[in-house]
């Protein structure tokens, strides 16, 4: 009898940051392992979504990295993390969540049905518009910002993570 050959862990598990996926973990258990993700869980931690992202779910998390957040005006990051400021940060991070398990074939088939362009309503209530861009899809929020997913279909525990370059305002 033979055995079966299994792929290394590298191929089952996204690396992001610079560290492996499992989907065995939940978001938050991930995304602390990314290097790429520092600024975001920070944010996370400072709006008190911890145990939120850590939940049950199912979630879908449009996730910055930290050039993304880079991005912002000078300032932006540090003002945002003061507690004076937790909810506006809350507002901005819950505009990053979609409820459910949402991968990108689901996107591309919500496209297909409405002209190329598929309409989600975040978890914070405002809308993110999705359309092709290139080989992958490109993110348009309420302030007609563009961000493009960059690793798309991170499983987890309770949800899916699409990694984005640019932070998306309501």
């Amino acid at each position: 009898m033979a055995l079966a050959v299994t792929a290394p862990a590298a191929a089952k598990n996204p690396m992001v940051g610079g560290a492996a996926m499992y989907p065995t973990k939940n978001i938050v258990q991930n995304a602390v392992n990314s290097k790429d993700h520092t600024t975001l869980v920070a944010a996370v931690k400072a709006a008190g979504l911890v145990d939120t992202l850590s939940g049950k779910g199912p979630f879908t998390v449009f996730a910055p990295t930290n050039k993304a957040f880079a991005k912002l005006p000078a300032g932006t990051v540090d003002t945002l993390l003061k507690p004076e400021n937790k909810d506006t940060l809350t507002k901005i991070l819950t505009y990053h969540v979609v409820p459910g398990r949402i991968t990108a074939g689901q996107i591309a088939s919500l496209a297909a049905r409405h002209h190329g362009t598929a309409t989600l309503t975040t978890v914070e209530g405002g809308k993110l518009m999705f359309r092709k861009a290139g080989r992958g899809w490109e993110v348009i929020d309420a302030k007609g910002g563009h961000a493009h997913i960059t690793i798309a279909n991170v499983m987890q525990s309770n949800g899916v993570i699409h990694v984005i370059d640019t932070v998306l305002m309501p």
